[in-house]
Parts: C-alpha cells; structure tokens; sequence
C-alpha cells in the first residue's frame, strides 16, 4: 500500500470478496460479504433515523425529464452526470425519463400533493435506494455509475426548524461513522462553491484515509425553500396565511465502505471493526482430522454464539490457508483450538488489529472476547485518529501550503478570506480543494493563506476522493 495505494486498494476490494465487476462500466456486483458489511451499517442507521421521529418510503426511479428542469441550480448541478430513458420496448419515448441521481424533486411533487396545513408538519421522510451517476472515472464504492444509499428529505415550517434538522442528522451520522466504522471525521459547513446544488447551506463530515486523502463521508443540506418554491409546496399555518415550507435532504452512501477499507487496511488485507464486522469471530480447528478436534470447535460456536457473531471453517483447507483468508477479510479475532489446546483447557486468540496471540482458558471466553472485541474497536479509532492527528499540518501561506502538501499529504489547516477566487486560485495551483469549515474555529493568523487579504474563517483543505 506504500508503494502503490490505488492497486492495493482495488486488490483489497477483489481479494476480500467485496465486489466483482460487472459487465456496465463503472457498476459493481456487491458480494455477499461486502453486502453484509452494508447490511450492518443500513442497520444501525435506519434505526437512530427512526429514533430521530423519520419513516421510511419508497419513491420511483425514473423521473420526467422535465420535472428534474423545474430547479434550475439543482438541474445545472447534476446535468453532467444524468441518464437518460428515451425508449420503452421498440417505441421512442414522448419525454425522456431520468434514471434517478438523486430524488428531490420526486419528494417535491408528492410533498405539494399532501401537505396543506400547519397540522401537516413536519414531514421528515427517508428512503434507502439506488441512484445512477455517469461519471467519467469509476472506483469500486469510491466513485460508481451506480451506488446504494439513503436519502432523508424533510419539511419544515420555519427555516430555523430545518436548520436544527439539517445539524441534528449530520450528528446522527457523525455518531454511526466514529462509533461503528471507527472513523473520526471532521464536523463543518461546506463553502459556497463546494455546497450542494440549490441548497441554502451544506454541512459534511470529512474522514481522512490512509493515503493522506480526504473523503465526504456523509451530508446534510438546508435546502431553504428553492424546491418549494419551485414545486409549489405551501400550508396554511396557525392565522390561516399561505406560507412556504423550508427543506432538508440528507444522505450517506456504500463510500463508507471505502472510507473503511482505506482507513483501516493494511498490507494484509481488510481490517473490519468488531461493531460493523459481520462475522467477529472466526473458529479455525487444529488437526481437525483428529478425534474430538470438530466436536469442541462447535460447542465452542455454539456458546460463543450468544456473546459475539460467530462463524466456523471446518473445510480441509489447510491452517495457514484459513489463517491468511481471514486476515485478508479483515475478522477482527481468529479462535485457534487444536488436541494440545483441548488438553489444556485453553484456545488461542488471534487479533486482527494487532496480530497478537493470546493464550486464553476455554471458561473465560464469555467475558474475554466481548471485551477483547471492544478493545480492538477503540484501537482502531484510536489509531485513525492518532493517523489524522499526524497528517494534519498549519500553512500561513502558499509556499508552506504546498510544502506541506509534498512532504506530509494530509489535512491542511489554513485561514481563508471567503473568496471563490482564492478557493479556485488553490485548487488549481494544488489539486487540493476545500474540505469544510470547522464548526470548531481556531484563529491561526489575521490574514489568508492565499491572497494575504483579511481572514474569516479556519478551513480544512486536502487532497480528496
């Protein structure tokens, strides 16, 4: 991975059984396991959305091309990247269909079919679906034609009410990305021009891969009321006046199978953390030709079952094959047990995190691995952390802002005088772009990193996916 980060990453993706190419350009075949690690996180997810008062639903994917044209910023945002229908069976279509690439405008129309009154608010729904992207350059969950995801879309009676929405899921997502994936992220507002198109504001969460790299891990946007207006989404409120809705629209995407893979890997393979790992465990028997050998293994499984995720392999692959198969998928522990361990009483445990072995009573092994299982996760996002930390560095000016970008590719903190200017000046001359700017502000210098002029705000700024 030192030497060549994106052919370890596609060999990592293809190795541990997380996709295949399909035979669409840029699509990808999710395979059981990887769709199990997704599976994980759809979970988790869809559970503290609903905690957070949302339903689920289920809109179209196609959508009239004319529909999509009705928000002008938001149709100029995604027109690059759209698919389009022109054909049912052998007869050309009156009206282009678009293959989905996001669903405002869906929600929009079927907001103004039944919203009327006050009493109709909030309307704070989620979907979890498909969305097509042509884009030009594909990487297997980084960046595909196609990709799995969830988007929330929500109405508000006041602009402060989506505001408040629009902070409270990307907390939400904050939470599920440090707490399961184990990934620290950046909390911010993106700048005017890196904002969604047609939104008020954008607020991110960035996470920082291996290779110095940043990656938008998940955002939440306030969309005022542009789609409103556009689609004609109006109540009646508490004094019988017409008024306009204020949106939201919110949404994490399989990138963060990325982000994982990219943050955690090694040069062994996957890493998966115990919390999002579909299997945690995996049972590998010594000489199990040998009598007894099997039956212990799965009265192990069988107890383990109830404190951890637990699977066996008792296939006639050798050891050192197994060993290396899960290693490369990333089971955070490996149980070793053979004759000479059932003579003692004891098993082997095999971190993936650490690679350490440690020799443990078969008694203790209740209480031992959910606590061994919680230690890997913190070291896991301890470790990420103590990562970005490294490859996190202060420029005052362009000079340093590039050398900073050669020597130590990372985050780079820098004040910024809000200017699109100064934001296409550093992008063109570093490839880097604006990540966020931090909800918690430092103030480094008076003065811009990059024209000199009076500062207003700390930026993150990187390198990204």
């Amino acid at each position: 991975m030192e030497d060549d980060f994106a052919q370890w990453y596609t060999d990592v993706v293809k190795k541990a059984d997380l996709v295949d190419y399909s035979s669409v350009r840029g699509s990808m075949i999710i395979r059981p396991y990887g769709y199990a690690i997704w599976e994980n996180i759809q979970s988790i997810l869809d559970r503290r959305i609903k905690e957070t008062g949302h339903e689920n639903v289920y809109m179209p994917l196609l959508i009239p091309q004319s529909l999509l044209q009705k928000e002008k910023d938001h149709i100029e945002g995604f027109a690059p990247e759209v698919a389009l229908v022109t054909h049912g069976g052998s007869e050309e279509l009156a009206e282009p269909l678009v293959v989905r690439p996001t669903s405002e405008v869906l929600f929009g129309e079927h907001y103004a079919n039944i919203i009327h009154s006050y009493r109709d608010l909030p309307k704070l729904y989620n979907q979890w679906a498909n969305v097509v992207r042509w884009e030009k350059t594909t990487r297997p969950f980084l960046r595909s034609l196609e990709f799995l995801w969830q988007e929330g879309h929500t109405c508000h009676a006041t602009e402060e009410e989506a505001a408040e929405e629009t902070r409270k899921m990307l907390e939400v997502y904050a939470e599920v990305v440090e707490n399961y994936l184990a990934v620290p992220v950046l909390k911010g507002q993106k700048t005017e021009k890196e904002k969604f198109a047609g939104a008020k504001f954008t607020l991110t969460i960035e996470s920082l891969m291996h290779d110095g790299k940043a990656l938008q891990s998940g955002t939440s946007h306030h969309l005022g009321t542009g789609f409103a207006e556009a689609f004609g989404i109006q109540f009646t409120d508490k004094d019988g006046k017409l008024q306009t809705v204020n949106q939201t629209s919110w949404g994490i995407t399989t990138r963060l199978i990325g982000a994982l893979i990219m943050v955690h890997g090694d040069n062994r393979g996957l890493v998966v953390p115990p919390r999002i790992a579909p299997k945690q465990v995996m049972i590998v028997p010594i000489a199990q030709h040998k009598e007894g050998v099997l039956d212990k293994a799965y009265e192990l499984k069988n107890r383990l079952n109830k404190v951890a995720r637990v699977d066996i392999d008792a296939s006639d692959k050798m050891p050192g094959w197994k060993f290396n198969e899960y290693e490369m998928k990333g089971i955070p522990v490996r149980l070793e047990v053979g004759p000479k361990d059932i003579e003692k009483g004891q098993v082997v445990l095999a971190r993936r995190d650490t690679s350490e072995k440690i020799i443990v009573p078969m008694e203790e092994l209740e209480t031992k691995i959910p606590a061994l299982l919680e230690e890997i996760q913190n070291n896991l996002f301890e470790k990420a952390k103590k990562h970005r930390e490294e490859k996190t560095t202060v420029a005052y000016n362009m000079d340093e802002f590039k050398k900073n970008l050669e020597e130590n590719p990372g985050f780079i903190k820098a004040m910024w005088c809000g200017s699109e200017a100064c934001e296409n000046f550093i992008k063109e001359e570093t490839a880097a772009t604006s990540r966020c700017i931090p909800f918690e502000q430092e103030h480094l210098s008076d003065k811009c990193v990059c024209c000199g002029g009076e500062a207003k705000h700390l930026v993150y700024w990187a390198k990204a996916y």
